[in-house]
């Protein structure tokens, strides 16, 4: 599943390709990608609008229109989000096609899609946002959108039962984080993952609070991680390379690169697939 990082780098090119063009035609081809409102509102909420802004929070897409309105969209398992020029082949399991325009260049398209069809396309009223999409208030803070200061983790991190995998998978907690970046966080601050939160001190904690920003700002910067099981491109077809800079997450077996010591071992926290190397991660 794409993580804050990937969604982020889908939010850049969006913001640079997609901000200010108006969309003149809208295509619903996937029942379910629509399921949430439906064909006729997704067609309807979208049609002569202009998109103002593109934002993100946690693993959520947000374009703001110029109508009120808020095209919201999620990647989940195997989404992808591509603009391509007009009469470009479209790939098998586009869901939905907008077509756009600038007064100023040609026309072009964006695409969603989405092979195993978990990813959502909604649209809806801003004021309407607590009805339609209440999700999204749930949140926790967004480390990159947002920012997240030491007070505030040591707060979410208080009086937490479990393990710290978990927590930084639960996105009521923190938002944006998913099995790959837990997965490198842990391992750069140290921390195994079977820890209670609740039971870090302040040097275990200010670790975390950097290894969280480091890892999701560098992965950012490779443009997210591109797995050989997984669909995730950036809105022009390109693969990230974050992945190249994994130093556990899809290593079992292998030397660590930290410490040169342990190998990497795959277990399963929090119901997750986990790799971690025992010697970096006391």
């Amino acid at each position: 599943m794409p993580e804050l990082p990937e969604v982020e780098t889908v939010r850049r090119g969006l913001e640079r390709r997609v901000v200010g063009a108006c969309i003149d035609r809208v295509e619903v081809t996937g029942e379910r990608t629509v399921r949430r409102l439906g064909r006729e509102a997704i067609i309807d909420g979208l049609t002569g609008t202009h998109v103002v802004t593109a934002r993100r929070r946690g693993k959520y897409l947000l374009c703001d229109l110029d109508s009120g309105g808020v095209l919201m969209m999620h990647l989940r398992m195997s989404g992808r989000v591509l603009v391509a020029p007009l009469g470009a082949l479209r790939p098998a399991h586009t869901h939905v096609a907008l077509t756009m325009s600038r007064t100023d260049s040609s026309g072009f398209e964006v695409w969603f899609v989405d092979p195993r069809t978990f990813g959502e396309v909604v649209v809806f009223d801003r004021d309407d946002e607590a009805r339609v999409a209440p999700e999204l208030a749930r949140l926790g803070p967004d480390p990159i959108a947002e920012g997240l200061d030491v007070a505030t983790l040591r707060g979410i991190l208080r009086g937490r039962r479990g393990n710290l995998k978990a927590l930084l998978l639960n996105q009521h907690a923190i938002a944006g984080i998913g099995n790959i970046y837990a997965d490198e966080i842990l391992h750069r601050a140290r921390l195994r993952d079977d820890r209670v939160p609740a039971s870090l001190g302040a040097d275990a904690v200010r670790r975390l609070h950097a290894a969280i920003h480091d890892v999701l700002t560098a992965a950012v910067a490779a443009g997210g991680s591109t797995l050989d099981d997984t669909q995730y491109v950036d809105v022009d077809g390109a693969t990230g390379w974050f992945q190249t800079e994994h130093r556990v997450y899809g290593r079992a077996g292998e030397r660590c690169l930290t410490c040169g010591r342990g190998r990497i071992v795959r277990r399963v926290v929090a119901g997750r697939t986990t790799c971690a190397c025992l010697v970096c991660q006391r």
